[in-house]
């Protein structure tokens, strides 16, 4: 009964009010910490924090303070090119080096949406490649990856059940292979990709984060980017398809993001502002040791 109200728990995801009972000195210690250090972040020039609601402080407190004992979920969402990607590794990077300092076993697992595309594999050679494929078939739409599928394995590990996650070709075949990578519950699960924060998966995440970037600087990413797959003449017309339609799925979900971060923030300032937070960890649990 007790493994089925915490899947039901996992399922709805109405926590909010979780967040905000069971007021511990711990917590409200860690929360005041933690305001500091997001208010100091965010009013700093070039801050890598371009806004946030505070609720997520007293949601990353419960989680800090071992007040809430389940494993968090984070989204991480952004238009193509936006920095995404580099945001999440380092985030990966930093608690993964954390985690072996101080021998934390199974820390983080990382669910790739980008992983969910729908196998295209025949549709690519029937075009005879994959820039062809990309003038008539829509990449930059949700319907275009197995959402559903990504929910669901996200609840199963954070539920605590292994699951076997897809592989998705990114070279330029269009092939999916499914059941390729065993994923372990971890204590956090973390996912990024253009469509992680739209309505079908949205709600298995503890923790919603927006990479927002001036479309400038996002541009010109896109195109070295699209040298290096060799998308060639088809460069600019996927371009345009992709800044119509993050207009109408991705631009949207930056409302539902309890953290917006900057994409062209210097990337030591992300670590810095993150080892901020571990270092609360360590002093917490670590140095006494």
């Amino acid at each position: 009964m007790l493994q089925q109200n915490l899947t039901d728990n996992l399922i709805n995801k109405s926590k909010e009010s979780q967040y905000i009972t069971s007021p511990s000195s711990e917590s409200d210690r860690l929360e005041h910490y933690l305001f500091n250090i997001f208010e100091k972040e965010v009013n700093t020039p070039d801050s890598v924090v371009l806004s946030y609601k505070p609720i997520v402080v007293k949601k990353i407190a419960g989680y800090l303070s071992g007040r809430i004992k389940m494993p968090a979920s984070i989204g991480i969402a952004g238009e193509t090119a936006s920095g995404k990607s580099t945001i999440t590794k380092d985030l990966i990077d930093t608690i993964e080096s954390f985690a072996t300092e101080f021998g934390i076993e199974d820390a983080i697992t990382r669910v790739n949406t980008d992983d969910y595309y729908y196998d295209r594999s025949e549709m690519v050679k029937a075009a005879g490649s994959f820039a062809a494929f990309a003038k008539n078939y829509d990449l930059d739409v949700p319907e275009a990856l197995e959402l559903e599928l990504m929910s669901k394995h996200i609840k199963e590990l954070l539920a605590g059940k292994s699951t076997y996650l897809p592989k998705y070709d990114m070279s330029g075949t269009a092939i999916r292979h499914d059941n390729y990578t065993l994923a372990k519950p971890s204590k956090v699960i973390i996912s990024e990709g253009l469509f992680t924060l739209t309505e079908k998966v949205k709600d298995a995440f503890d923790f919603k984060i927006y990479v927002d970037i001036p479309e400038d600087l996002k541009k010109k990413r896109f195109f070295i980017r699209a040298e290096e797959r060799g998308l060639g003449e088809s460069a600019s017309i996927i371009y345009e398809n992709a800044n119509q339609k993050a207009a109408f799925y991705i631009r949207p979900c930056k409302q539902h993001a309890d953290i917006v971060l900057s994409g062209y923030a210097d990337r030591i300032k992300y670590k810095n502002f993150l080892n901020k937070i571990i270092g609360i960890i360590q002093e917490m649990y670590f140095d006494h040791i």
